[in-house]
């Protein structure tokens, strides 16, 4: 694992003015019990924040919270199944903390980089940490361009951030060599892969496909795409590279 500790940035700011209500959300499903067991607890409370706070502060809309724990506790909780022990995780756009803070409270194992450009974001974000006393969990108030090549993740998460086009250009530039990025994208994960797979190995991956992750846990099962860095790295493209590297993807679909 990569040691970042040099150039690790200073946790986002706390405004302690706002309060951190909670919500009531329905009882976790047998299946969300028997994935989260030890760390049910803090998940629940997670969970009440997102209801309370995350629905007043526009991070969760207010039917989702029915949902919860199928569509976004659970769903985000199966990615754990893919992360090795210890790994140093960015979760970009963290938005509120889905997955990131998931993993965190499932994983106590790893650290976890909630990477968020927006200040109401990383507020909450870090009064969650904050209420939840999670020691392996950092906020980073900035766009994943910002971090590129800096931070030196195993690995980086991302959910409903954006098209996979757009994703790979911002995660894979924040993994270290040999590191695998993580996208949660549901039923759109192998058309949104083909899309992009001419280009991965000019960016320096060596492996890519489709996931199913929580097979066991009925509606929160999902898929993901996982891209995995050789030990070159990213290499990052300039326009013309970019260019060639499209004449020669097609040429070769051509045979």
């Amino acid at each position: 694992m990569a040691d970042d500790t040099a150039d690790r940035p200073a946790p986002a700011p706390v405004d302690t003015e706002l309060s951190l209500g909670t919500g009531t959300p329905p009882e976790p499903p047998a299946a969300a019990v028997r994935l989260f067991g030890p760390a049910l607890p803090l998940i629940r409370r997670y969970a009440q924040l997102l209801a309370g706070a995350g629905v007043e502060r526009g991070l969760l809309g207010p039917r989702e919270v029915e949902r919860l724990w199928d569509r976004h506790l659970t769903n985000c909780g199966a990615l754990a199944e893919l992360i090795s022990p210890g790994a140093h995780i960015v979760d970009v756009g963290s938005g509120a903390g889905l997955p990131g803070l998931v993993l965190a409270a499932l994983r106590p194992d790893v650290h976890v980089v909630l990477l968020e450009p927006l200040l109401r974001r990383t507020v909450f974000l870090a009064e969650c940490i904050e209420e939840l006393k999670l020691t392996n969990t950092e906020v980073v108030r900035g766009r994943a361009e910002e971090w590129a090549g800096r931070l030196g993740a195993d690995v980086v998460t991302a959910r409903a951030v954006a098209p996979l086009e757009r994703l790979i250009g911002w995660c894979l530039p924040l993994l270290r060599p040999g590191g695998q990025m993580l996208a949660l994208k549901g039923d759109a994960a192998s058309d949104e892969l083909n899309t992009v797979a001419p280009s991965l190995p000019a960016l320096g991956a060596v492996s890519w496909g489709v996931v199913d992750v929580g097979g066991s846990l009925g509606p929160a099962a999902t898929k993901v795409v996982r891209i995995e860095l050789g030990a070159t790295g990213y290499r990052h493209q300039t326009r013309r590279s970019q260019a060639r590297s499209g004449r020669r993807a097609r040429r070769g679909s051509h045979g």
